[in-house]
């Protein structure tokens, strides 16, 4: 046992909680790549089940002041009412394969008065952006949209100036507004009657797992490799290797004889040296 008197050693336990750190981060970095795989799971089985069941009337899904909640996010439903065409809200920063575009939000207002925000689609602008008298309008009268509903962003990027955002926040929104609106907003599936000149549709989500699993996969093959990495090391050290720190063999060697060829050394072969010197004199 005396051979594993290093790993008590400064350099040893540090290389040691130094190892136990990067296992512990790879694997909470693997189990976060997990989790979001199992949310991506749960989000495909829900749009895919609601497809099925259909719309719900809006009013017995969302309403004023009440935040849209994880369960019931990617609901369908179904509202009918008139487009406040003159206080559509621009979401910025909305690029499609490389093309600079814009998202258009237009308040539909519904038979008790509050409205409900929904997002008709894409409209691909300059690199300036776009105002509301830029993008198409949507149908005039009385118009049927169907939609999934959308939880409200958050953070700074939700602020809402001169009628544009980068970001939907139906709260944020009704202020600048000065209107009554259901908490969350829907993304557009269908519109009837449908817009003189349709925009591009909402992108969805793709139903497909991602690359969660094989990235937590490679978090925990990190982890495992420096474990293995340390054991292997201190195995070699043990063993009289060069482990992290130390010399191999050869160079131990290679100092060894450096020692033996030191000062002293020297010394006692400089007399023969000099015997042969005046041998050569005389």
């Amino acid at each position: 046992m005396h051979k594993l008197r290093f790993l008590v050693s400064r350099r040893w336990v540090a290389f040691a909680l130094v190892v136990v750190f990067l296992g512990w981060v790879a694997w909470r970095l693997g189990e976060w790549q997990f989790d979001r795989l199992e949310e991506r799971q749960d989000r495909n089985a829900t749009i895919e089940r609601n497809e099925k069941a259909g719309a719900d009337p809006i009013l017995e899904v969302m309403a004023p002041g009440r935040d849209v909640t994880r369960d019931t996010e990617w609901r369908i439903v179904e509202a009918t009412g008139t487009y406040a065409v003159e206080d559509t809200v621009i979401v910025r920063y909305r690029t499609r394969e490389g093309a600079a575009g814009v998202d258009v939000v237009v308040p539909l207002e519904l038979s008790d008065g509050s409205s409900v925000l929904v997002d008709r689609g894409w409209f691909g602008t300059d690199n300036r952006g776009a105002t509301s008298e830029d993008v198409p309008e949507p149908p005039t009268g009385e118009v049927t949209v169907t939609g999934f509903v959308r939880q409200d962003a958050e953070g700074d990027s939700t602020q809402v100036s001169d009628q544009s955002t980068r970001a939907v926040n139906s709260a944020e929104i009704a202020e600048a507004l000065d209107r009554e609106v259901l908490g969350g907003w829907i993304d557009l599936r269908t519109e009837s009657p449908e817009a003189a000149t349709p925009l591009a549709p909402v992108e969805m989500p793709e139903l497909n797992e991602g690359p969660h699993f094989f990235y937590g996969l490679q978090w925990w093959f990190f982890g495992a490799l420096a474990i293995f990495g340390f054991f292997y090391l201190m195995y070699d050290e043990w063993r009289g290797g060069r482990g992290p720190w130390g010399k191999t063999r050869d160079e131990a060697a290679r100092t060894g004889v450096a020692a033996d060829r030191g000062p002293a050394s020297e010394a006692a072969q400089e007399p023969a040296v000099d015997r042969k010197h005046h041998a050569r004199q005389e």
